[in-house]
């Protein structure tokens, strides 16, 4: 090949090299594969889906492409839809607190029966413990926290009379977890562990004699059709949802990203999801006692009123049964974290 040829085959590759380098990039896009919580409930709904399917996508001028799912679809029992993230099947997870504490049982001391009795301390008792939340879901799970935002209060069903707390001795309850179950064990009660839509049939045949979820969820479910009385005491806590992403996942966006998520998810997300919690929380006991309902016709249960002996007695089992179980299922250091965060808020000590 002749020098001259050589020089232009040089030139054109040089030419073609710099509108190369001129040319926009194109980046690619980001698929993020969420779990959502439950697909039949407000939270999935009204928050998460679209949140991740429109909001972040939107905001991130569509970099994000999303593919969508929930625990209903998944089918995943307790701490495996984490333990699946972390095995990098999913990069996005919503799932209710209570389910992952067998795998991380520091996670308990969020939301304990009784501890809250209005979401007002509910709120406050969030944001005492969120760094703790934080700090043991990355070392379990390999997971950023995203979001914490409540289900409705966790409140009592009862197909037989009561008049109070006293009067759920000798009763099969069925308990919406294991620090749950811990607690009206030793109010002398029965803990009984059965799922969600196992409920209605059972108070219907005598399985258990009252059963506690959120107010709003339980008259969805159909639960104030087979009960007569609803006992407003939060006995199961509040079900917080924590929203968490792969810390692999997480640290593939730049920090100005992080920055945008972090931002979005508590402006559309995690703000709004306790506004209307608390709307739900008012509005379930009302479609379940005869009051004004604007998710279809009420029921009939009778309100029993929650009094101030009622919560007194409530945070002493607290405080004598279920702390000291929990506080043997974690480090003392948890223990001491807790006393310094959630026991400051909530005016005493785990020992």
């Amino acid at each position: 090949m002749r020098w001259s040829q050589r020089l232009m085959i040089a030139i054109f590759a040089a030419l073609i090299g710099l509108v190369l380098a001129g040319a926009p990039t194109v980046a690619a896009q980001k698929k993020l594969r969420v779990v959502g919580s439950w697909s039949s409930l407000t939270m999935f709904n009204n928050f998460e889906k679209p949140f991740w399917t429109e909001v972040l996508p939107k905001a991130m001028d569509d970099e994000i492409e999303t593919s969508m799912t929930s625990l209903s679809q998944v089918k995943l029992k307790g701490p495996a839809v984490l333990r699946q993230m972390d095995m990098g099947v999913f990069d996005v997870v919503h799932t209710v607190a209570d389910y992952v504490v067998a795998d991380s049982p520091e996670l308990a001391g969020l939301d304990l029966p009784a501890l809250a009795p209005d979401i007002e301390q509910a709120r406050k008792v969030t944001e005492a413990y969120r760094p703790i939340v934080a700090k043991y879901l990355k070392k379990n799970f390999n997971a950023k926290l995203l979001s914490i935002a409540p289900y409705p209060a966790q409140v009592l069903f009862s197909r037989d009379e009561i008049g109070g707390i006293d009067d759920l001795k000798g009763k099969k309850i069925r308990a919406s977890g294991w620090t749950t179950s811990e607690f009206v064990t030793a109010l002398g009660a029965t803990g009984v562990t059965l799922s969600f839509s196992e409920v209605p049939q059972s108070l219907q045949r005598g399985v258990v004699d009252c059963a506690i979820t959120g107010s709003l969820s339980g008259y969805s479910a159909g639960w104030g059709e087979v009960s007569n009385y609803i006992y407003p005491l939060p006995m199961g806590g509040w079900d917080h949802v924590i929203g968490c992403m792969s810390l692999d996942t997480w640290n593939s966006f730049s920090p100005k990203e992080q920055e945008k998520i972090q931002s979005l998810i508590k402006e559309k997300l995690e703000e709004p999801a306790w506004k209307v919690t608390e709307r739900e929380t008012r509005e379930g006991v009302a479609c379940l006692t005869g009051g004004s309902c604007p998710h279809g016709e009420p029921n009939n249960l009778k309100e029993v009123p929650v009094t101030e002996g009622d919560i007194d007695k409530a945070q002493q089992v607290l405080l004598s049964d279920v702390l000291p179980a929990w506080a043997k299922k974690v480090d003392a250091d948890v223990v001491e974290q807790w006393n310094e965060t959630v026991g400051e808020v909530v005016g005493f000590k785990a020992n």
